[in-house]
């Protein structure tokens, strides 16, 4: 069975996800929004249908498609276009939507590249593709909540990492790969523990331009912070090291 059909009928799942306030996804939100009037709007992972409700009341057509089946009840029972794929193939054709986006979803799939591709191939050309994840490969931090981010040896041991990955993604593209993880199943569930991928914005954007993108915008941020330190923590490339991984890409 794969790490995806963990999620298929997971009540613990559905009821985390819907403590979430819809403030979480703001950034995400707004930056959906920048093909409002465009055409459909697309959440992949749509959890309960936070994002696709607020998409609704900023007057767009929006989407949203999830593996679990407890999340998109949920979701469906509040009225939403939501409905249950397989994690896979997404059940639109293609250039379906202006924008398409994932929020927390790459880190939990059993195939993140073929994923990404799979959201370049349903939006227009033109349209926009905002995938954010957290950044597995922290070099910078405190507090940080999974333990391959804790502690001076894991961070030197990141940075090595980052800085090998980065070789690689100048070479040949049959050598691209996201890192896997072993998942972390605890008591009470937690999405971010059993995380299997080791996401990083430099290789998010990195497959996103291989898919027929071009980067709009790498970030660290995943949330809206003051504008002056946002600029700060964005301006050099110590963002790839640090937070989270927020890339915006337009597909050519």
């Amino acid at each position: 069975m794969g790490h995806q059909e963990s999620y298929r009928h997971n009540e613990d799942y559905a009821a985390f996800l819907e403590g979430w306030p819809v403030s979480f996804f703001e950034k995400y939100i707004t930056t959906l929004l920048r093909a409002k009037g465009q055409g459909r709007i697309l959440d992949v992972g749509c959890g309960v249908g936070q994002v696709v409700e607020s998409l609704l009341h900023h007057e767009v057509e929006a989407m949203g498609v999830d593996v679990s089946f407890p999340n998109i009840r949920k979701a469906q029972a509040r009225g939403l276009a939501c409905q249950v794929y397989d994690g896979k193939c997404l059940p639109f054709e293609e250039d379906s939507f202006a924008s398409v986006g994932a929020f927390n979803v790459l880190e939990h799939v059993d195939d993140p590249e073929g994923f990404l591709i799979e959201l370049v191939r349903v939006v227009q050309p033109g349209g926009w593709v905002v995938v954010s994840s957290p950044n597995f490969f922290r070099v910078i931090g405190w507090a940080d909540y999974h333990p391959r981010m804790r502690g001076i040896a894991n961070k030197w041991a990141n940075l090595r990492r980052l800085l090998q990955k980065r070789r690689i993604l100048k070479g040949a593209r049959e050598h691209w790969s996201f890192d896997r993880m072993e998942p972390i199943n605890r008591p009470v569930f937690s999405p971010d523990d059993d995380a299997i991928i080791a996401t990083n914005p430099m290789e998010i954007a990195a497959f996103l331009g291989d898919a027929g993108c071009h980067i709009e915008s790498v970030a660290c941020t995943d949330r809206p912070v003051a504008g002056w330190l946002d600029a700060c923590l964005n301006a050099g490339p110590w963002k790839y090291a640090m937070l989270n991984g927020f890339v915006v890409a337009k597909r050519l």
